[in-house]
């Protein structure tokens, strides 16, 4: 009996952008009806070998067989003629555009629009029921939440009927019972015969859904195995070339004195719908107080407004001082000037400026620091050397300060973002998803940070997605549903289940009342 034809082969792939190799030499085979993980570091080239199958590059070297068959690829609509669809990490969607326009977007047919809405209509009803991947066609992508968002590019993938779908980092934007439900059709779709790739940093995930995976490190092929036959531990140590730790190692807190106090927040966004709705709680020196919660709940909103972002009523005092809610005193500049230090849970729109270079980010909102300048002008060449000592410590690749920032990987992107706030050694450090997109060796690091600043006695208000990394380093967790706290829990004295509980509006005593919820811990 003959062996099955690979879906896909891939042969001695390689691509340089300038002196970066990215892929060297890479050889793979993706086998038909099967799910095939790609894991490795930030950097590693996973998603530039990606986007040579998809047409987004073009490789120096190598060659790419489909079904058995050498195909070139010179661009994404010779992909999608071949089979291939890929849902992108960062969305390639048009935001004032319906759900299904964009939808549509390159696969109309003919010159008139109305049959093809009626047409994709229909199918995106079928796919909805299908793969439980209901959105409202009509709505406007820029009011859906990421997680909309990102059905939406998983429904454009399959409205034009790929059997090879490639999914860069797909739940990077989706809370865990999302990304389960993801793993579903996933499941599904692995079941009806399609081929599926997926890149992602999270070893969980790969143990949970992938049949086979493949390991890159600075863009070579290191190893392939079967899952089933693999560690999250050895996947952990063929991604970084050392043993990795995958739990945080640290010691009991010991809270001191309040440093922030937030008191009955109210915020209402531009249409006049109320975000925030009398949030109160504290945090102390020396803890990380964890807030969980679905996406959309007021967890993005409550940053905001503590970082300088947005306006609000209420109470905030740091260090007992009142601070400013509104006016021209309430900007991220002086919030950083008493001492909170931000890390926004969009990097890309709010903790970065992509066409300017690095060092250029990495000193963004302390950019009027007597270190930084040589009279009455900045003084770029030390900035530079200071964004260079920050790279190397935060392992940001390529260690070059003068790439634009959109050039870097995602995860890449994080670590810039991080470094610049982290090493401003704040007393308060607000920082949403951490370590969205971000490898697991870099995750190491990054959780080594946050307790280490903890235990130097600075404050840390966590906001993540990742339920695993709330409970790794947080000391309390609050949780937030509709705009209010439900509740804060000792992170040692509760658990998942009444966690998810809470996140769905439901308190201890089983009422939905969130007004009833404890608002201190």
């Amino acid at each position: 009996m003959t062996d099955p034809v690979p879906a896909i082969e891939l042969k001695g792939i390689s691509k340089a952008f300038g002196p970066v190799q990215a892929n060297k030499d890479i050889s793979i085979r993706v086998m038909p009806g099967t799910i095939h993980g790609i894991i490795g570091e930030n950097g590693a080239g996973k998603s530039t070998l990606m986007s040579i199958l998809y047409g987004f590059y073009k490789a120096d070297a190598g060659e790419v067989f489909i079904s058995g068959k050498k195909t070139e690829i010179p661009d994404s609509q010779a992909a999608i003629s071949a089979g291939i669809g890929m849902v992108f990490q960062h969305f390639k969607l048009v935001q004032n555009f319906t759900v299904l326009e964009n939808v549509i977007l390159g696969a109309e047919d003919g010159g008139l629009l109305r049959p093809s809405l009626a047409k994709a209509r229909g199918t995106l009803k079928k796919l909805a029921e299908e793969y439980e991947l209901s959105v409202d066609p009509d709505a406007l992508v820029e009011n859906l939440s990421v997680g909309h968002q990102q059905r939406v590019e998983i429904l454009k993938a399959l409205y034009r009927q790929a059997d090879i779908l490639i999914l860069d980092e797909p739940t990077g934007v989706l809370t865990p019972a999302e990304a389960d439900h993801l793993f579903r059709i996933l499941d599904n779709l692995r079941a009806e015969g399609k081929t599926i790739i997926l890149i992602t940093h999270k070893l969980r995930e790969i143990m949970e859904i992938t049949d086979t995976v493949s390991v890159m490190r600075r863009g070579k092929m290191t190893a392939t195995v079967k899952t089933s036959e693999t560690s999250p531990e050895d996947l952990a140590e063929l991604m970084v070339g050392r043993k990795v730790l995958l739990r945080v190692d640290k010691t009991p807190a010991k809270p001191g004195a309040k440093l922030l106090e937030v008191t009955d927040l109210h915020l209402w966004d531009e249409n006049g719908v109320e975000r925030l709705k009398g949030v109160s709680l504290d945090l102390r020196a020396g803890e990380v107080l964890g807030l969980a919660g679905v996406s959309g709940n007021g967890q993005s909103e409550l940053l905001e407004v503590l970082g300088g972002y947005a306006t609000a009523t209420g109470s905030v005092r740091v260090n007992g001082k009142e601070i400013a809610l509104s006016g021209r005193d309430c900007t991220g500049q002086a919030r950083r000037a008493i001492g909170i230090g931000h890390v926004p849970e969009d990097r890309q729109h709010e903790g970065l400026i992509l066409p300017y270079t690095a060092w250029e980010n990495a000193c963004f909102g302390y950019h009027r620091d007597p270190s930084y300048q040589s009279g009455i002008l900045m003084n770029n060449a030390a900035i530079r050397e200071d964004a260079k000592g920050k790279m190397e410590r935060f392992d940001v690749r390529p260690p070059n300060p003068n790439l634009a920032a959109r050039n870097f990987s995602g995860g890449n992107q994080q670590k810039i973002v991080l470094a610049r706030e982290i090493e401003r050694n704040p007393d308060i450090l607000l920082i949403g998803q951490p370590t969205r997109g971000v490898d697991i060796g870099a995750i190491e690091f990054i959780h080594q940070q946050i307790i280490r600043l903890r235990d130097e006695g600075k404050a840390i208000l966590l906001v993540s997605v990742e339920l695993d990394e709330i409970f790794s380093l947080s000391d309390r967790i609050a949780v937030m549903f509709d705009g209010q706290i439900m509740g804060v829990r000792d992170a040692a004295k509760t658990d998942q289940r009444e966690l998810g509980l809470m996140m769905a509006g439901i308190t201890g005593d089983g009422t939905t009342d969130a007004a009833k919820a404890a608002q201190h811990g």
